[in-house]
Order: C-alpha cells, then structure tokens, then sequence
C-alpha cells in the first residue's frame, strides 16, 4: 500500500493580531492628531510621511483615504490634505457621545478595576493636581487618567472608540476649569470605582464631561 503523500507544513495565515502597514500609518496619523502634534488646518505631505514612517507612499496614502472618511482630514485637489479644523456645533455633539461612551466605560470599569487600577488613577490625579492650570504636561496625563479607566472596562471596541473620538477633538479635549476641579470631579469618580458603584462611576463621569465649559481652539 502506497503511504498518503506527505506535504511541507503551510504557515498559518496571519489572524486578527496581524496589522498591515496601511493599518499601521492611520494609527500614527491618528496618534498625531489626538496628541495635537497634527494641528488644525496643518497640510499633510505624502512624501513627508512615508519617510518618518519608513513606508512608501501607498500606505500613507491609503491611510490618508481612511482617515478622510473618519472625518479626521479633508482632502482637496489644490491642497492635498489637511487637518480638519474643529467646528463648534460638532465638538459639542462630540462632547455628547464622548459623555455617553465615557460614562458607559466607568460603569464597565467599576465591575472590573483592582486595587493596580485604583492606585494608578490616584497617581494620575495627584500629578495633575501639582501642576500649574497652564502647564502643558496636563493634557497627557489627563488623557492617561481617562484611557486608563477605558482600559478597566476590558472592551477593545470601546476603546478603539474613543480614540477615534479623541482624534476628533484634535489635541484631546479641552476645558475651561481648574486643575483643582478636575481632581475634585476625578476624586468623586475614583471613589465610586473603589467601591464597585457602576451606577455612581456613570453619572459622575457625564457630569465630569458634560459641566464644563468646552472650549475648542488652542
């Protein structure tokens, strides 16, 4: 009897985990606008990125075109591509699906967060809180208080959201309120996620967003 044929073993195909570098470029793109490195109204320049990423133009371009129908960049045939400049009534209604999304997220996080979470969130607040209401190392720690409490919630959609969301506030959300209050309010939320209160961690995480006055330029 003839033995069945044997074959060379086929590598797996690449699963969910695999990221293209079309993928790849949008992400820092993104990155760039949520952290405002990307300004409003900046050109972006295919050449210029392909180099800083290490890519050919394709992906960049490609990415671009995603980014575009995300909202995040606007395409003109004189111009190229540029940031989209913020617009009052759509920051605003982005205020309002960050509040609904956000709130979800604490009342996700206040059944999951440990004692690790807890104590990260209190590091966050507490460097926040020392820091001048004009130095501009707040924005990123507060974006890590808040993607610190996505990440909590164990929910890679909602977190893929809300950077998405971010992006679209370019630079990160933007308030005009002291350091102190934003402590007071992020205190109010840590307590109700110390004690499990999915219901409380909702709603002062939306009072947190939505009781402040927005503000949208630099």
């Amino acid at each position: 009897m003839r033995s069945a044929p044997t074959h060379a073993a086929v590598p797996a195909r690449a699963g969910p985990s695999y990221v293209s570098k079309t993928d790849m470029v949008a992400a820092l793109i993104r990155e760039l606008i949520i952290t405002g490195e990307l300004a409003a109204g900046e050109q972006l320049r295919q050449r210029d990125l392909a180099e800083r990423f290490h890519v050919s133009q394709t992906p960049v371009r490609e990415a671009m075109r995603r980014l575009e129908s995300e909202g995040l960049i606007l395409g003109d045939t004189h111009r190229g591509f540029t940031v989209v400049e913020p617009d009052g009534g759509r920051v605003e209604e982005n205020f309002q699906i960050r509040a609904a999304l956000e709130s979800l997220g604490a009342s996700l996080a206040a059944r999951k967060i440990d004692a690790t979470g807890i104590g990260r969130l209190q590091d966050l607040n507490a460097s926040m809180l020392a820091l001048a209401d004009d130095d501009p190392r707040y924005a990123e720690l507060n974006r890590e208080f808040h993607f610190t409490v996505y990440q909590y919630a164990h929910s890679p959609l909602l977190l893929s959201l809300m950077r998405l969301l971010w992006a679209s506030l370019h630079g990160g959300p933007r308030v005009a309120r002291t350091h102190a209050e934003s402590a007071s309010q992020h205190n109010a939320i840590l307590d109700a996620l110390r004690a499990g209160d999915a219901e409380a961690a909702a709603a002062r995480t939306y009072q947190h967003i939505m009781g402040a006055e927005h503000v949208t330029g630099p």
